[in-house]
């Protein structure tokens, strides 16, 4: 079974009236990322009506590097003064403990 040790947080805050876009952007991303075999685990979530977030874990610091100069990132930062009323917040953190499926 892979570990985990690193994981990205994502939080974005939908322009009024995006908010059907940015959740369509998140659904669109995951093929993208099932090609990323450093991406343990993938989430696009909704925090609020117009809040929403990724989180990814990864097993390596470098697979975490790879997956933020990936397609998503750019096109996630591409679409950000359209989507978003603020730049994406994202966080680098560690992961202490986790379960998988596998």
């Amino acid at each position: 079974m892979v570990q985990v040790t690193t994981a990205l947080l994502a939080t974005m805050e939908a322009k009024p009236g995006k908010e059907a876009e940015v959740a369509e952007f998140l659904k669109s991303a995951l093929p993208i990322v099932q090609g990323e075999p450093e991406t343990v685990a993938w989430f696009g979530i909704q925090l609020g009506p117009s809040t929403f977030g990724i989180f990814d874990a990864f097993p390596t610091d470098a697979g975490r590097q790879a997956h933020l100069t990936g397609e998503v990132a750019a096109a996630l930062m591409e679409k950000a003064p359209d989507l978003f009323s603020s730049p994406p917040d994202i966080k680098q953190i560690d992961v202490l403990a986790s379960k998988l499926p596998g």
